[in-house]
């Protein structure tokens, strides 16, 4: 029997193969708050959409959000280090002009991605080569209805949105920040202050998926992306 996030992914792979065109390259985006496990099903995805290619070709390349986030150096000076992952501390206009220009590939790019143990943005660290057919964009505010945000829209072939429970957020988000190390009261606070916060931005204010799905992935063995 296949756990909720094999469903999940099988579900994601059909409706690529609906969207996807011929001599085009396919973009999906999987947005979703943060810790719906949304990273999870997107990193499953392309591992799936990969293991099906022929001639062991890549078929799909993953890029996240998280790279680009804006460092804490410019987040402090800015007044903005305690409100990090809010939408107005990533690269907003960087990110949305890579996926951009990887809609319509001449070159390989580099990408950056987001060290969590460091807690910074690893430059030209994901490589993608333009004859890679299929782009799995992931992210908390890919589907925000507001610029620069919004002009991603068009770009998606297909869009996924990773919801569970606000309660079930809640108590990941929290769990979060007891992994790091903070005392159970201390955790709840900053869960309260900043991440709960950005996963209510994301819920009113994204565009509506093609597809929503409200899984909870609590299978053994399934980390949570934030």
């Amino acid at each position: 029997m296949k756990t909720s996030l094999e469903q999940d992914v099988d579900t994601v792979c059909r409706l690529i193969e609906k969207k996807s065109k011929v001599g085009t390259r396919t973009m999906i985006g999987i947005a979703g708050p943060p810790a719906s496990g949304k990273s999870t099903l997107a990193e499953a995805v392309v591992q799936q959409l990969n293991l099906n290619a022929k001639d062991n070709s890549t078929r799909a390349a993953f890029l996240p959000m998280d790279g680009y986030h804006l460092d804490n150096r410019v987040l402090e000076i800015r007044g903005l280090l305690e409100r990090k992952g809010a939408p107005e501390t990533f690269d907003s206009s960087g990110f949305c002009y890579a996926v951009r220009m990887l809609a319509n590939p001449e070159f390989e790019s580099f990408h950056p991605k987001f060290d969590r143990q460091m807690d910074l943005a690893i430059a030209n660290s994901i490589s993608i080569t333009p004859d890679v057919p299929i782009v799995v964009v992931e992210g908390n505010y890919i589907l925000l209805d507001c610029s620069p945000w919004s002009q991603l829209r068009d770009l998606f072939a297909a869009t996924v949105f990773v919801c569970p429970s606000f309660d079930a957020l809640q108590i990941r988000l929290q769990q979060r920040w007891l992994n790091h190390g903070l005392d159970l009261e201390t955790a709840i606070a900053r869960a309260k202050r900043n991440d709960l916060p950005n996963a209510e931005i994301v819920i009113d204010n994204s565009f509506e998926a093609d597809l929503t799905l409200h899984q909870n992935y609590t299978e053994f063995g399934v980390r949570f992306a934030y």
